[in-house]
């Protein structure tokens, strides 16, 4: 009897939804052929099993609010018993594992991805797979429109202006197929650009340079003033028409980060950052539901622009924001700014397209650490498996198998640990709480240093109260030249085994738990010893980045 040749699909958990509501249940699709249960686990605690046996699609039922990580105990005889145990495996050869988040509030956060292309045949399935797999909860649909001040008039399939071949019915295939995968797909629109041959209709709102030419992009795109009614009124019209014919659920609105100041035709002089916020505010009435995306080129203008009426605070990072320092400050201004918005942070990694892989990979590891951990997400990952490595989006680059796997584990751990990384209320409580004065808290290793900056050879640690959790964050510096954060990185240097000790709060012994997005991927206890009014807790052997979580009133 013949045999097919076609291979058994590789086993695997995928979440149907990048997030869910509250009220319901939260399914997880089985592929390939696995028998055993399936564990979710909330902060370390498990909270449900659910067994499962062969494909298909597993109900593990309603959660409460929060992220999930859910993980795949195989049975001990079945088919996928070599899937591997649970807690010390090597990355490849870590289980199956996929997390949830549930959520009553989608906009509350925003993990992000893109799209750059809309061919008829378009594989919108694997989109879709992509943002499923890395709970992206919006993608922007990157250069859909025919041109950037007449989005919807090239009719149902043309070329866009650098000649990209779009089809709409593409466009509108993305969208419903995001939706239905609790994903926004939000459409690219520049606030202030048109292009050649729109360019005679609006002229008179040129944005002029001091000898009297228009600012322009190129040689394709001239600027106007955004807070001219009238360019306001016909643009909003424009995004008006692209959610009813498209189904789109918001807009990502571009600029180029210049001019700052310009002056009309008439002389009257323009703060863009004004501007900006007049845009958005005309935008946002115009637009009352749907999901709204400002791109704040280099951090301007966050300051005006953070708390008007959008969704996230995003910010499209340049020179002289190099570090990964620098990339702490600017999210640490935007949360201050944002009122609660989620932060996402636009770090290209362009370090792919000139670095081996496995260096391109651990710079994109130092730089999810230091988003994550400051409380920002990152736009990287999009279509069915690439990077950007450009501001232009179509120059994409297809990620290797090594780079797709460390972003599942870390988009994972990011969806599980919601809570201790992402909330508004998260506050760095540094230098209340580590040094010889304070004398209540740190983390020390036998052959590197700590520090409370991100200094190359050393152990970057922060401390952040969350509701009155002391979480704990090391990033792995030893080893590493510096600290550009779009650089190539060598594998995380060994500081020696890491020792917490902090002050107890009373007789109780205080409780640690650990995780870290490379290994296990969940919050584990480790022992904790009394030492007079102190507690020591020895810690795993640091990979790039650990979460440490500290109650010090002890199991409660």
């Amino acid at each position: 009897m013949p045999t097919s040749s076609v291979p058994p699909a590789a086993p695997d958990l995928l979440p149907t939804k990048a997030r869910y509501a509250a009220d319901e249940p939260v399914l997880v699709e089985v592929r390939g052929d696995v028998t055993g249960e399936l564990q979710v686990h909330h902060l370390g605690e498990l909270v449900r099993t659910v067994p499962v046996a062969g494909v298909g699609v597993v109900d593990l039922g309603t959660l409460p609010e929060g992220g999930y990580g859910v993980r795949l105990v195989p049975s001990s005889n079945g088919p996928d018993a070599s899937v591997g145990s649970d807690a010390t495996d090597a990355p490849e050869a870590a289980p199956l594992r996929t997390a949830v988040l549930v959520t009553d509030r989608p906009r509350a956060r925003m993990r992000y991805g893109f799209v750059a292309s809309y061919g008829q045949d378009k594989d919108v399935a694997g989109v879709v797979d992509l943002a499923r797999r890395l709970h992206l909860d919006a993608v922007q649909l990157y250069d859909w429109a025919y041109r950037h001040a007449d989005l919807l008039g090239g009719g149902p399939e043309y070329q866009d202006a650098l000649g990209q071949t779009i089809s709409l019915a593409t466009v509108r295939r993305l969208a419903a197929a995001l939706a239905d995968a609790g994903s926004d797909a939000l459409g690219y629109a520049a606030v202030y650009a048109v292009g050649r041959d729109e360019w005679a209709s609006w002229a008179h709102r040129a944005m002029l340079r001091t000898d009297g030419e228009p600012w322009t992009l190129g040689d394709f795109l001239w600027l106007v003033d955004p807070a001219a009614r009238d360019w306001q009124e016909h643009l909003v019209a424009d995004l008006q028409g692209a959610v009813r014919e498209l189904g789109l659920a918001g807009f990502h609105l571009d600029q180029y980060g210049f001019p700052r100041r310009a002056q009309l035709v008439d002389g009257t002089p323009v703060d863009l950052a004004r501007s900006f916020r007049s845009f958005l505010e005309a935008v946002r009435a115009g637009l009352p539901e749907q999901r709204l995306v400002f791109n704040n080129v280099n951090d301007f203008p966050t300051w005006a622009t953070a708390d008007a009426p959008q969704d996230a605070v995003y910010i499209e990072v340049w020179p002289p924001h190099t570090t990964l320092a620098s990339l702490a400050e600017v999210v640490t201004r935007a949360r201050a700014a944002g009122a609660g918005r989620p932060v996402v942070i636009a770090a290209y990694q362009h370090v792919y397209s000139t670095a081996p892989a496995a260096q391109a990979d651990q710079a994109t590891a130092l730089t999810m650490a230091t988003l994550f951990s400051h409380g920002a997400t990152q736009l990287l990952a999009g279509e069915s498996g690439h990077v950007l490595v450009d501001p232009y989006y179509v120059r994409h680059h297809a990620a290797e198998p090594s780079t797709l796997a460390q972003l599942h584990r870390w988009y994972d751990f990011l969806a599980e640990h919601d809570e201790l990384l992402l909330a508004p209320q998260a506050a760095d409580v540094t230098g209340a709480w580590v040094g010889a004065y304070n004398e209540a808290l740190d983390v020390t290793y036998p052959e590197a240093p700590t520090s409370s900056d991100a200094v190359a050879g050393t152990v970057w640690r922060r401390v952040v109260d969350v509701d009155g959790r002391l979480v704990i964050h090391l990033v792995n510096l030893v080893g590493q030249a510096d600290t550009e954060w779009d650089a190539p990185h060598q594998p995380p240097g060994d500081p020696g085994a890491g020792v917490l000790r902090m002050r107890r709060a009373g007789s109780a012994l205080p409780t640690v738990l650990v995780a870290d997005p490379d290994g296990s991927g969940r919050l584990e206890p480790v022992p904790v010893v009394p030492d007079g009014e102190y507690a020591a807790a020895p810690l795993p052997p640091l990979a790039t980045w650990q979460l440490v979580v500290v109650d010090l009133d002890g199991a409660r």
